[in-house]
């Protein structure tokens, strides 16, 4: 059964609390920090090779490189699993550092 639903407007927490679902749905709710990082990691590569595309970069024309929108999506997921592992709210620690940033200067 496909109980997986994004609901409208979602916050970071809605966005976290499908991915657990996703994550026990999917059968990869085992995999730990270090697995999950390593996975991001390779989505950050293949968005990178997905501004190469479009960007008109030399690629391999063989590779099957997704879209743009499709790697940051699944970078997103792979954030969320992350924070989730070490129960990090994402959207409360994104507002108190920006309450550091804001004070920093920028030059």
């Amino acid at each position: 059964m496909n109980d997986l639903e994004l609901k409208d407007n979602p916050t970071f927490r809605d966005f976290q609390e499908y991915v657990k679902r996703l994550e026990l749905q999917r059968g990869f709710a085992n995999q730990n920090a270090i697995e999950k990082c390593l996975l991001l990691g390779e989505e950050m590569g293949e968005l990178f090779k997905a501004i190469r595309k479009a960007t008109k970069l030399k690629t391999d024309i063989n590779a099957n490189i997704g879209s743009i929108n499709e790697e940051i999506a699944d970078m997103v997921i792979y954030l969320c699993s992350i924070a989730n592992r070490f129960e990090i709210d994402i959207e409360q620690t994104f507002r108190e550092k920006e309450e550091i940033n804001k004070k920093r200067k920028w030059i």
